[in-house]
Order: structure tokens, then C-alpha cells, then sequence
């Protein structure tokens, strides 16, 4: 009888382990999606004028204890690499309310572009964003050459950063 149940379990794992791929992972991204972000100040940054240097992009929510751990490792890249082009952009997440993400902006000071995305697209376009944080760093060519869930490490992000500005 145990003979049996063993290919049907290993199927379900499969199945199971497909299905969280799916729901929490979205896809790999290879290449920048070619999408304009709308700022909380109204401005419009479309991803393709920002070739040429990278750019960090980073999906986050208000209420994302890891989130609020981030902000001051993005603050102190923006201010380290901002001279050398580098473009930081937290994306909020379709379910943050705007007055919740303008409010901590202020709160905390953020000295980088903070975009909304009420209708969900720019998580669509990243693959399917679902869970924060979730951080993509986008090469002068457009690649993506990073894609992290969950907190990045500060060092580490200072060590690609620095490859993609001593090759691009």
C-alpha cells in the first residue's frame, strides 16, 4: 500500500511547489520592462530615459516590517552613488493607500523618488510583484542584474553597484 502513495505524494509536492512558484515568485525578469512610474510629486519616469546608468528598483509597502528596515540602507546608497547617476525608485505597493505612502515619505525623510501604482501594473510588469520588499537592480543595458526577495544586503548591493559603474 505505501508503494502506491509514494508517486502520488511526490506529485503533489511537484504540484504544491509549482503552485507557490507561481503565487510568490511571479517570473524571473530579464530585461527592464519598458514602463513610466508616477511619482508621489507627479512626476513621470519612464524606465527607458534611465539607461545608460543603474538603477535600483524596489517594491515596498508601509506596513512591511522588512520594508522599513530597508529605508535606511536605500537612504545611504541614494546618497553615496546619487553624484555617480545612480536612480533609486520605491515602488509602492496597488494596496497602499497614497496618503499612507506620502505620510511616511514625509516621516522618514526619503530623498529618493517614491512612485505609486494603484492599478498594479509596474508589479505585472516586474513579473508579478507580490510580496515586499522585493528589489530589482536594472544594469546600464537594461538587464536586470539583480532580483532579491526580501531584504537585500547593503554590502553586497554596494559591491554590484560598483561593477556596473566601473563596466558601463
Amino acid at each position: 500500500m505505501l508503494k502506491n502513495k509514494k508517486p502520488i505524494l511526490i506529485v503533489f509536492l511537484l504540484f504544491m511547489a509549482s503552485g507557490a512558484w507561481v503565487f510568490f515568485g511571479g517570473g524571473i525578469v530579464n530585461h527592464a520592462p519598458d514602463i513610466t512610474f508616477s511619482t508621489i510629486t507627479g512626476e513621470k519616469i519612464s524606465l527607458k530615459t534611465l539607461r545608460g546608468k543603474p538603477t535600483l528598483v524596489t517594491f515596498w509597502a508601509t506596513d512591511c516590517p522588512g520594508c522599513i528596515k530597508e529605508i535606511p540602507h536605500l537612504k545611504a546608497l541614494h546618497r553615496d552613488y546619487k553624484d555617480q547617476g545612480v536612480n533609486i525608485i520605491a515602488v509602492a505597493m496597488y494596496y497602499d493607500r497614497p496618503d499612507n505612502v506620502i505620510a511616511m515619505t514625509k516621516e522618514k525623510q526619503l530623498p529618493y523618488k517614491v512612485a505609486l501604482d494603484p492599478m498594479a501594473g509596474a508589479s505585472k510588469a516586474f513579473g508579478n510583484v507580490r510580496l515586499t520588499p522585493t528589489s530589482f537592480l536594472i544594469a546600464p543595458d537594461g538587464s536586470i542584474a539583480m532580483q532579491k526577495l526580501g531584504e537585500f544586503d547593503e554590502a553586497k548591493m554596494r559591491q554590484r553597484l560598483d561593477a556596473l559603474l566601473n563596466n558601463g
